[in-house]
């Protein structure tokens, strides 16, 4: 046991009993239990292969590839529809997870599996995603624009393209184009640290909340 996972459920005041549950459950697959992004992470030789999350209504255990799985009950779920790889079994009660037992560690052995094969998710391209006719303007007004967001890894192009795509309102849009304009000139992602003081560069963990106002 990770002493950094127990002292997370520990301090819970919501899914406490769900969460101890569900990783008592896991480790009796033999994966290894680590504390990653804030929550207790379970990886089969370094590699991720489920996390737990506690939501307002409801506890989840995350598969991270959970697209591989075959989900003979059919109690996957997948979080919002952009997510390519990731899915979820929700729970609302212990009840619930002690009746899955069974079927979570014969989902857990299987990503395992999968994990051994070393089995791909086939992820979609930046072609594949929604390009919005007010990115491309801004292009066309700023060929420097287009150059840098070119120069953007494939997965902040995506994370940009979505981010922008998802708006309804063109102004909604091209407001979110502008706002982050200087970020892809700096070639950073939507979640990409810009103060630098992040303890996990190149994500940013939120530091820059704890400064004073000037």
């Amino acid at each position: 046991m990770n002493k950094k996972v127990t002292d997370y459920l520990n301090g819970l005041t919501q899914w406490k009993d769900e969460l101890t549950r569900l990783r008592e459950i896991i480790l009796d697959c033999d994966l290894v239990e680590d504390f990653k992004w804030k929550h207790p992470c379970y990886t089969y030789k370094g590699k991720n292969i489920a996390l737990l999350h506690g939501f307002k209504e409801y506890s989840a255990l995350l598969f991270y590839k959970g697209a591989l799985l075959k989900d003979p009950k059919k109690i996957l779920i997948q979080p919002t529809k952009n997510v390519q790889a990731g899915r979820q079994i929700r729970f609302i009660n212990l009840e619930e997870i002690n009746q899955l037992e069974a079927v979570i560690k014969n989902y857990l052995l299987e990503a395992v599996e999968h994990e051994k094969s070393g089995q791909k998710i086939p992820m979609k391209k930046v072609s594949d995603f929604d390009f919005p006719s007010e990115l491309g303007d801004k292009f066309k007004e700023n060929p420097e624009l287009e150059a840098a967001f070119k120069n953007l890894t494939p997965g902040r192009q995506k994370g940009y393209l979505l981010n922008f795509s998802q708006a309804k309102q063109s102004s909604t849009r091209l407001s979110r184009i502008e706002k982050n304009t200087t970020r892809i000139f700096e070639g950073k992602g939507l979640n990409d640290c810009i103060c630098r003081l992040s303890k996990r560069m190149p994500n940013c963990d939120g530091s820059h909340y704890q400064l004073s106002p000037k």
